[in-house]
Order: structure tokens, then sequence, then C-alpha cells
């Protein structure tokens, strides 16, 4: 099983950006789906978006289509949540996660918060208005 930490949290106003970072440590090779969660206080976990992990196929919430884009580092050491455009509604705590599978499995990656098994602890965004 992988281990992931998170880093680039912070608060922003209103129409600004920030990156995300999920580092990833432990053996790859069976590193899936990597996707992006969150939770803002009082509402349910939310899936952001998900690659992977050849890249080829992301999909994203229709809440911040157009305005985030994930990515991952060819070594699979770390995977990337860029952030433009951002909202108050965007706050919340972001995580980062990994679904892990045999390679040849085939599946399509989906933002279904069961079929990830490793999680990180957490990084806090805050959108000001």
């Amino acid at each position: 099983q992988v281990q992931l930490v998170e880093s680039g949290g912070g608060s922003v106003e209103s129409g600004g950006s920030l990156r995300l970072s999920c580092g990833v440590s432990g053996n790859t090779r069976s590193l899936y789906c990597m996707a992006w969660f969150r939770q803002a206080p009082g509402k349910e976990r939310e899936g952001v978006a998900t690659i992977y992990r050849r890249g080829g196929t992301l999909y994203y919430a229709d809440s911040v289509k157009g305005r985030f884009t994930i990515s991952r580092d060819n070594d699979l050491k770390a995977f990337h949540l860029k952030m433009d455009a951002l909202t108050p509604e965007d706050t919340a705590m972001y995580f980062c996660a990994a679904e892990e599978r045999p390679p040849d499995y085939g599946g399509a990656c989906f933002l279904f918060s069961s079929n990830y098994k490793s999680w990180g602890q957490g990084t806090q965004v805050t959108v000001s208005s």
C-alpha cells in the first residue's frame, strides 16, 4: 500500500490560484487511479478529480471543470491539482487518494471514495471573497 502526503494548501482571495501536491511513497506498481477529494464543514466528502496512472484518463466533478487540472509525475512519486479561478465555494479540506489494482485491471477511474484505500491527511484551502 502507498503512503500519501499533501502539500500546497493555504489561503487565497477569490479568483486566485493554488497548486496542491500529493507525495507518494511505497510500492507504486499497484498504483492505478489517483484522485483528489474535498470536504467542507458540514458537508459530505466530494470527489474533485481523478487520473489514471498512465495519465490518459481524466475525470472532473462538474463544479470544477474548466478551473481545476489534475496531473501526475511520470515516476508516479507525486500528483498535483492546479486550481484556478477559485471561489469561496471551493473552501474545504482537500485530500489526495490512491486506488490500487493489478496493472492489467483495465477498468476506468471514478470518483467513488470507497474505491480508494490510501488517503493523505488533508490540506486546508480557504478562499476569501
